[in-house]
């Protein structure tokens, strides 16, 4: 298209300036006639001549034309294929950038599936932790189930720490009092009670407290909920001749024990005064390790005179092992020397025999044993 348009304006050029070199010759013959009246006939001929030159020129015009008409087509074609390169170029990489925009993709959306899968699990998990959370209040909620999470973490502890047959639970004492756990021990100290407590309303109220006159009021609550514990374990689970001098209240939540032991001292003084110890579960582990200890080493007094006496018993089956080691090998000394002797005898037999094979009566020599053993069998 940009080729025609430049050969168009090209032939439109020529055009123009024939026809002005025509009107100058016009011109030019016109003014020579009326200056100097030449024929007609050379002014033909120059008319001729010019319209000749006009011609060649116009030939190598058109030979130049096409020449540059060759030159911008090849120009054109070399243009074309080299914009065809490039664009089959762009469209490789854009083909291979949207193949791989497309796998980044797939495998970007496929962690975001795993990911939401992890996260849709975690939420499930968080629903359930929180009705667990639920259900957990519902039991805190309530004294008397609050009392029973307390006696169930009691026993699993005990369970753990301690030999099965050296504690009972819900054991009940002379004076018709039921205990939460009773762990026999050895006089001193003798059998322990441990009941659970658990002031949960108490403890809420101070941590819920916004203003310092409701802190005032739950400390007050809290002191009067431990010191009423204190007081009813010490009446109830101290027997003198039938338990220790001592009880244990045991707490079921390390927050509670916490919170008691930073700001209510004195309440745990009482307790002591009162010979009744607090404890958490943490703490109410290693005070029944201890206990375990105790109980191994009274059990191994106990041991200890049974243990002589198998020592004693041990002590005489050796001196009989010992005795009667002694008379088998008397037995078995005896037992060589008898069968020496009898090598002696059967050698001498021996050579007895071969000379009677031999007819050597000169020689032979009579044992005196052999004669006594024949006198003993005549008579």
């Amino acid at each position: 298209m940009m080729q025609d348009f430049i050969l168009e304006n090209i032939y439109l050029i020529i055009l123009v300036v024939t026809s002005l070199l025509l009107l100058t010759i016009i011109l030019s013959l016109s003014k020579k006639n009326k200056n100097s009246e030449e024929p007609s006939k050379t002014a033909l001929n120059n008319l001729n001549e010019q319209v000749r030159i006009l011609a060649d020129g116009q030939q190598q015009l058109t030979g130049s034309l096409k020449t540059i008409g060759e030159v911008q087509a090849a120009s054109q074609t070399k243009l074309l294929n080299l914009i065809n390169e490039r664009l089959a170029e762009v469209q490789n990489s854009m083909g291979e950038s949207l193949q791989g925009s497309a796998t980044k993709t797939a495998r970007s959306l496929g962690e975001l599936q795993q990911r939401l899968e992890t996260i849709d699990k975690a939420q499930e998990n968080i629903e359930k932790l929180s009705g667990n959370v639920l259900s957990l209040q519902d039991i805190l909620s309530n004294k008397q189930t609050r009392g029973a999470f307390g006696e169930i973490q009691l026993n699993d502890i005990v369970v753990k720490a301690l030999p099965s047959d050296s504690y009972k639970f819900q054991h009940t004492l002379s004076n018709g009092k039921r205990a939460d756990c009773l762990v026999d021990l050895p006089n001193p100290p003798g059998s322990i009670v441990i009941d659970s407590k658990f002031p949960l309303e108490a403890y809420e109220r101070l941590r819920n407290s916004s203003n310092s006159s409701e802190l005032i009021e739950a400390s007050r609550m809290m002191k009067t909920s431990v010191r009423q514990h204190i007081k009813s374990i010490a009446e109830k689970y101290i027997i003198d001749g039938e338990t220790a001098e001592g009880a244990i209240m045991f707490l079921p939540s390390e927050a509670v024990y916490a919170e008691l032991h930073a700001n209510f001292s004195d309440v745990v003084r009482e307790g002591f005064d009162s010979k009744v110890w607090i404890v958490s579960p943490t703490t109410c582990m290693a005070t029944l390790n201890t206990m375990r200890a105790i109980l191994k080493d009274a059990r191994m007094r106990e041991q200890a005179g049974a243990i002589r006496i198998e020592l004693g018993l041990l002590f005489k089956d050796v001196e009989r092992l010992s005795e009667r080691v002694m008379n088998l090998d008397r037995h078995f000394l005896q037992a060589s020397k008898d069968i020496e002797e009898i090598k002696i005898s059967s050698k001498r037999a021996g050579n007895r025999a071969r000379k009677l094979d031999n007819f050597d009566f000169e020689e032979v020599e009579v044992d005196p044993n052999i004669i006594k053993l024949s006198t003993s069998d005549n008579s």
